[in-house]
């Protein structure tokens, strides 16, 4: 792996110089931000996440508010006391997008969220006390123990709650093969994983920037720019 200025380098010129690439990446999330949230709050965007994938983004987010509404502000407690009919009924509420397994996946990962929580002070000090040096470990548990958060829609979630993390989109994995990452177009062995997560350590110590930053730096480098904010 070379140095991570040849990839900066490469975006400047891509993107017409410094201030425009600078411009282009989204402010810092302070941790702090992250513990004071609701739990309630990453359950929505957890929930949101998972509609969004397979969907256009636009059309979720503009059904949103009555989602919000028909899933109670997604109030955990209150989400915990539907009974089985509530659950079913919702595959006839016009306010949501009537997809079963993802209401079912909001089903398990309200309990999820609660677990999680009770046993780190809140989801927010979860996310904020995981290493940033093992993210991919990070991605590996959300899949593991939630419902629906593998693959890319779980590092979306993390960005979009504010997580300093990358998402392994196409741009990304091609900048990483082009830096002389010997990985698949789709990475998910454990092999791979542990070799992206070490060139991230490496870049992010070279240059002090953040994981969502160098990895939105990378998509810009290379390709069609397909990353998602």
């Amino acid at each position: 792996m070379g140095s991570f200025k040849i990839i900066v380098d490469r975006a400047e010129q891509r993107k017409g110089g410094k201030a425009a690439l600078t411009s282009l990446l989204p402010r810092t999330i302070d941790p702090a931000e992250l513990i004071v949230k609701a739990d309630s709050y990453f359950l929505e965007e957890m929930t949101r996440s998972i509609f969004q994938s397979g969907f256009v983004w636009r059309v979720i987010n503009s059904k949103w508010p009555t989602f919000r509404e028909a899933f109670f502000d997604f109030d955990i407690s209150r989400l915990m006391r539907l009974s089985e009919d509530d659950w079913n009924n919702y595959m006839q509420d016009k306010r949501i997008v009537r997809h079963r397994q993802k209401i079912q996946a909001l089903r398990h990962n309200l309990w999820f969220v609660n677990e999680t929580a009770g046993m780190h002070h809140g989801f927010g000090q979860f996310l904020v006390d995981w290493p940033k040096s093992d993210l991919t470990g990070l991605f590996a548990f959300l899949k593991k123990k939630g419902s629906r958060l593998g693959g890319n829609t779980g590092q979306y979630y993390l960005q979009h709650v504010g997580v300093d993390s990358f998402a392994l989109t196409r741009d990304v994995v091609l900048c990483l093969q082009m830096s002389g990452l010997d990985i698949k177009n789709m990475p998910s062995s454990q092999k791979d994983l542990k070799l992206i997560q070490q060139s991230f350590n490496e870049w992010h110590t070279e240059t002090g920037f953040t994981y969502l930053h160098l990895s939105m730096i990378m998509a810009y480098s290379v390709g069609d720019n397909r990353i998602h904010n």
